[in-house]
């Protein structure tokens, strides 16, 4: 689609300063700064920054909605984007597993869905990226992962650690071992013969990690850690070239990151319900202490715009500071410069609000329409 050459009409626009009447022009997929093209009464409505999303894997239901069911990701994809669109996001990255828990989480899969990626990017609105989220047990597949940042153009690439650490050390059978093991049709003893030699080679991962993240950095990606529980292990990813700190469970953890000038991600989804399904640290908290520079959709898609309202709403911040964690904050952490804000020169990636609902109406990416709905999309096409 061809991006629009088009003034939007007396909606209340947010800029760093808050919500104020304004109109503003678009052309040649950027803002522009004098009136252009033909006009559109949005008047009424709402026009905030595109959303970045910066780390989710909500995409997993449309690419196998049952086991087995979904043969072709690339139509998962396009489902996928219809759904970001419809939540104002503009840019998302999609953080996809690579873990000993095989299946969907598994290497195989991984493949298939950066390919599937590839195949859909150019022909859909929203800006996509990939996220690898490594299991840095799996020691064997170290030069396999190297190989598949370097085939499919990964830049950002987080490391896990969700092995059942604490129940294995005391030679116990892992809570649900047979149920996964089953799902990935994996015969349950040999898995768990697998993960016992993954957790016993356990003093080989941090030399041989140090060696992939720097040969990972020298590539220039972005790399992050996973639930960092303690402010030791957020020093010690940092010094392995970890500087993106993905959900810490801990306050210690979120200070130790904010301390070493890192990058902290928290989950909208924890902000929205109050606090983390699994007792860990609440995002509320965090925000509330200047800890966190974005929120990600994590396993929940419409929770990003909502947790900047209900920010604003209960006090915690003015609505600009809120949203810029949903907008302008993950575009620097991913060194997109181009969007984020709404000022001239920089991407027209726009999402349109219906202020009683907040429910979106219409979502633009670099100026091209993704999402329209309602009444909206009558004063669009006239």
């Amino acid at each position: 689609m061809t991006a629009l050459e088009i003034t939007l009409r007396g909606a209340q626009v947010l800029t760093p300063e808050g919500l104020t009447t304004r109109d503003l022009s678009l052309s040649g997929g950027r803002i522009a700064d004098t009136p252009l093209g033909r006009t559109v009464d949005l008047s009424g409505y709402m026009i905030l920054p595109g959303i970045v999303d910066v780390h989710g894997d909500g995409f997993e239901r449309h690419l196998a909605p049952r086991r087995g069911a979904m043969k072709d990701l690339a139509q998962g994809m396009i489902a996928t984007e219809a759904e970001l669109a419809a939540n104002g996001i503009t840019t998302a990255v999609l953080a996809q597993f690579y873990s000993w828990e095989g299946g969907m989480r598994g290497p195989e899969f991984a493949d298939q869905v950066f390919a599937a990626l590839a195949e859909v990017r150019e022909c859909v609105e929203t800006d996509l990226h990939a996220q690898l989220r490594f299991e840095m047990s799996l020691l064997d597949e170290y030069g396999a992962v190297e190989d598949m940042v370097a085939r499919h153009g990964i830049t950002y690439l987080v490391f896990n650690d969700h092995l059942p650490h604490a129940a294995l050390a005391a030679g116990k059978r892992p809570q649900g071992l047979t149920g996964q093991a089953l799902r990935i049709g994996r015969n349950p003893e040999k898995h768990l013969e697998f993960i016992q030699g993954l957790h016993a080679r356990l003093p080989e991962v941090g030399p041989a990690l140090k060696q992939l993240s720097s040969a990972l950095a020298a590539r220039g990606v972005r790399l992050g850690s996973h639930d960092d529980s303690t402010a030791e292990g957020r020093r010690l990813a940092r010094a392995r070239g970890m500087t993106i700190a993905e959900f810490p469970e801990t306050l210690e953890a979120a200070e130790e990151a904010r301390a070493g000038g890192d990058h902290v991600i928290m989950g909208a989804p924890n902000l929205v319900r109050g606090g983390s399904h699994k007792g860990n640290v609440s995002a509320v908290d965090l925000v509330a202490m200047g800890l966190v520079d974005a929120l990600a959709s994590d396993y929940h898609y419409p929770s990003l715009r909502r947790a900047a309202f209900l920010l604003a709403d209960g006090g915690i911040c003015d609505l600009a500071t809120g949203w810029g964690l949903i907008s302008s904050g993950p575009a620097r952490l991913l060194g997109l410069t181009d969007r984020g804000a709404i000022q001239p020169g920089l991407r027209a990636d726009l999402v349109v609000l219906a202020p009683e609902t907040r429910r979106v109406v219409a979502t633009m990416a670099e100026g091209r329409i993704s999402y329209l709905a309602g009444d909206a999309a009558r004063r669009f096409i006239g």
